[in-house]
């Protein structure tokens, strides 16, 4: 079958915050991206470890965020479900500031990695060519990553009682503000903030990708999960 005709690809919103996991050596973290947004709040950062304030980078090698898009429709078995995954996020974390800003570049973004299909329960494995065309149809068609290269995820705090972040996401150009679920853990050196949430691609103005009147469809409903990862900077 061609590739779009495949349950495409959407995806991404993605996600992260304060998090932790006891190490015994703290990991070296890779260096940061020359590539952040342009409105990304990096220099605020800087200047907080100038200061000598507490500060912490996001490790891309030790995060993920993982968003699962499900097929619909009378002929969606026709299609396949998807994983979309990024192992580039970028960011900070200044837990003194009771504050997180994180960024996804969307170019980047993988599909279908068996081990996390696996992972979600997906018993099939698309061939080459079919998560070629989910790829491109998800970055051309429905993220317009051409135009808006980035996920933003801005954190303004994290509610230990109830174990939910207070976010912000900046996804296809629309800003919606979410608590998320996290489970956190840190020691001296990590941070690590692990967690799921859903989301609905039409509260960030994308129209869910569907052909034949609808008959091979993706769900509007998205479910992501994340591990982020940040380590001393």
């Amino acid at each position: 079958m061609r590739p779009l005709l495949r349950a495409s690809g959407i995806a991404a919103a993605l996600f992260a915050l304060l998090l932790g996991a006891c190490a015994p050596q703290p990991p070296t973290p890779a260096p940061a991206s020359a590539d952040e947004p342009a409105d990304f709040p990096g220099a605020y950062y800087k200047q907080l470890a100038a200061q000598g304030r507490p500060l912490w980078r996001v490790d891309p090698v030790g995060s993920l965020v993982a968003i699962e898009v499900r097929r619909s429709g009378s002929l969606g078995h026709l299609g396949h479900d998807h994983v979309v995954a990024s192992h580039d996020v970028g960011g900070y974390v200044a837990p003194a500031e009771g504050r997180a800003d994180l960024y996804v570049p969307l170019q980047q973004l993988a599909v279908d990695e068996p081990a996390l299909r696996a992972a979600a329960g997906f018993e099939t494995q698309p061939t080459a060519s079919d998560i070629a065309g989910t790829r491109s149809n998800m970055l051309e068609k429905v993220l317009e990553a051409d135009r808006l290269p980035f996920a933003l995820i801005a954190v303004s705090g994290v509610e230990a009682r109830s174990g939910s972040a207070s976010v912000a996401l900046t996804f296809h150009g629309v800003t919606r503000r979410l608590e998320v679920p996290v489970q956190v853990e840190e020691n001296a050196e990590r941070i690590e903030v692990t967690g799921r949430f859903s989301i609905d691609q039409t509260d960030f103005g994308m129209t869910p990708y569907s052909i034949l009147g609808g008959a091979i469809a993706v769900r509007n409903r998205l479910d992501l999960r994340f591990r982020i990862r940040a380590v001393r900077y």
